[in-house]
């Protein structure tokens, strides 16, 4: 039996929850896990509401809590967890698969809550563990790191000799008519975007101040977007995995009324990560007060719209694709690949906008991949140590088709 668990209940994992509906004779037996059991249970209504009848259990659990998620695993029994939760709970469920027997996929690499890093060493620390428990961890199964990953294999399969140089670039074209809102998880999103840029050149790894170099691109069927240079966790796996790359870098567009919030937001304290302590009346009425600790971003979270509520009346369109350079047959070429996704059009099919719906399809796809034993071996891997081919070929089946660009201006 394909028996598959997700963690996870967001926009992300609501998504990825009707994609796994949508291909029932893939996945057999299917539960979705929350810490709060009842956003699990709207998911399955709406799955059900659109006319999908696989049945869906579901259950609470506390990611952080490496014992409860091994009593639920040794209960439902999954032979693959697809961890759409936080990047702060990767290790422990990477914990829970191995005590537990499962495989394990995810769309984003660990990142400790105290501090605003990334990086994948933490979770390719684990690849022994994983090869002597003969358990395959699939890393990184969204659009960017995921999709970006594959399609860099794909033209490293097919119309390179020598990849020398990679951008990956995304654009996000779309107007949720939000003065203020992130597409995914606020508080993992401005973690991200308030980091130092980070890109690789001839063997380092060099750094930028947050959002200070940046220069306009055009996308297909968008137009000339400003876009700015940032860390992003596959340039690290993707260089190490491709040798022969001199240069790799990741860019992503911003509107400047998002910059402009962004910048209050970091100069009035809201961006801290750190606990901060103060004196809050009681909600009784007393007129009491008591000492209460918070970390301002996550207030910040829970006072910003939640990106599962943005779909409704989002327009536009994302645009995220890799721009190559390199060497076929002793000549230098260019090569563009990419995937436009119209947010209108993710909403109508799963109720989430397009951000949502380009990491959540993704993730079902390495799911699937997973069980047709396409991608399958044990170890801790990215989604570039596979072969392309099967995922690139559901990648047009399952709702984001790509295009391909050859030997144009790459503008970079």
């Amino acid at each position: 039996m394909n028996r598959v668990l997700m963690i996870g209940a967001g926009g992300v994992a609501t998504v990825a929850a009707f994609k796994i509906a949508q291909n029932a004779d893939v996945f057999n037996e299917f539960m979705i896990v929350s810490r709060r059991k009842e956003k699990c249970d709207r998911i399955v209504e709406a799955i059900h509401a659109k006319g999908y009848d696989m049945p869906i259990r579901t259950a609470q659990v506390d990611a952080d809590d490496v014992e409860q998620l091994k009593a639920l695993f040794n209960d439902f029994r999954p032979e693959l967890v697809i961890n759409l939760a936080l990047p702060y709970q990767d290790l422990t469920i990477m914990e829970a698969c191995l005590a537990s027997g499962c495989h394990y996929l995810d769309t984003a690499n660990y990142e400790p809550k105290d501090e605003a890093h990334f990086e994948y060493s933490w979770q390719w620390a684990y690849k022994e563990r994983f090869e002597q428990a003969g358990l395959t961890a699939i890393l990184g199964c969204g659009f960017d790191p995921g999709v970006s990953g594959v399609y860099t294999a794909y033209a490293a399969k097919h119309h390179f000799d020598e990849i020398q140089y990679l951008d990956i670039v995304d654009c996000n074209a779309g107007n949720h008519h939000k003065a203020f809102a992130t597409n995914f998880n606020p508080e993992i999103n401005i973690r991200e975007i308030t980091q130092k840029g980070l890109y690789y050149k001839d063997g380092q790894w060099l750094e930028t101040d947050p959002l200070s170099v940046h220069k306009a691109l055009t996308y297909p069927n968008i137009g000339p977007r400003e876009s700015y240079l940032m860390h992003h966790e596959e340039l690290e796996s993707l260089v190490k995995n491709y040798p022969t790359i001199r240069q790799a870098r990741f860019w992503m567009t911003f509107g400047q009324q998002y910059l402009t919030y962004l910048d209050v937001i970091q100069n009035i304290g809201m961006s801290r990560i750190d606990e901060i302590e103060y004196e809050a009346p009681l909600a009784d009425g007393s007129g009491k007060t008591v000492r209460v600790k918070i970390v301002p971003l996550q207030f910040l979270k829970a006072v910003l719209p939640n990106p599962q509520d943005l779909g409704e009346n989002y327009d536009g369109e994302t645009s995220i694709g890799c721009r190559i350079r390199g060497i076929k047959d002793g000549k230098e070429r260019t090569y563009y690949v990419y995937n436009n996704c119209k947010h209108q059009e993710a909403y109508e099919e799963t109720g989430m906008q397009g951000v949502s719906y380009t990491t959540g399809v993704p993730a079902m796809i390495g799911a699937m991949m997973f069980f047709k034993g396409l991608w399958r071996k044990p170890g801790v891997w990215n989604v570039e140590d596979f072969d392309p081919d099967p995922f690139m070929e559901q990648l047009n089946k399952q709702g984001l088709p790509w295009h391909e660009v050859f030997d144009g201006d790459l503008e970079l």
